[in-house]
């Protein structure tokens, strides 16, 4: 009782029903960290994005990176809940500051759409954006002025 649809040309393998992952041949499974990953990438490609990921989560991966050998985590500050056939994507963000923010959510959602629905062929039900802080460029010149002050500082009370 399975429906089966036209083959596809670029597979030669006929889908069975609406998805391109499941067909006569098998099942494709698509893991969670893959959306994930995929959907961070996307994410960051937009213009106004900062960074990914809550303060606590920034934390732990600002670390992550310090460690000899250890990579930057793609997924960070990316929840997702997969299925056979959709997907739906949880984002948490630092915007810079000066951005619109419904413009930048917005092309975050287009460009988390287009590329897991492209790379995986999952139908992308919802993108949820959570922008957590605004990022303003003096606060990172005013912490990096500060240190200076105190490396300055201490440098001279020891000879």
């Amino acid at each position: 009782m399975s429906e089966t649809a036209t083959p596809s040309s670029s597979t030669g393998l006929a889908p069975v029903g609406d998805s391109p992952l499941v067909t006569e041949q098998g099942k494709t499974t698509i893991a969670d960290t893959v959306v994930a990953k995929i959907a961070g990438i996307a994410t960051r490609e937009v213009s106004g994005v900062h960074a990914l990921g809550g303060g606590t989560s920034r934390a732990v991966g600002a670390l992550r990176e310090r460690i000899p050998g250890g990579r930057t985590n793609h997924s960070q500050g990316v929840s997702v809940e997969v299925g056979e056939r959709q997907a739906a994507v949880d984002i948490q963000l630092v915007a810079e500051y000066g951005v619109s923010i419904a413009d930048l959510a917005a092309g975050i959602r287009r460009n988390v759409i287009s590329a897991v629905e492209r790379m995986t062929g999952l139908d992308v039900t919802e993108v949820n954006i959570e922008v957590q802080d605004i990022f303003l460029p003096s606060e990172d010149e005013g912490q990096d002025a500060q240190d200076d002050q105190s490396a300055q500082d201490k440098a001279s009370r020891v000879q």
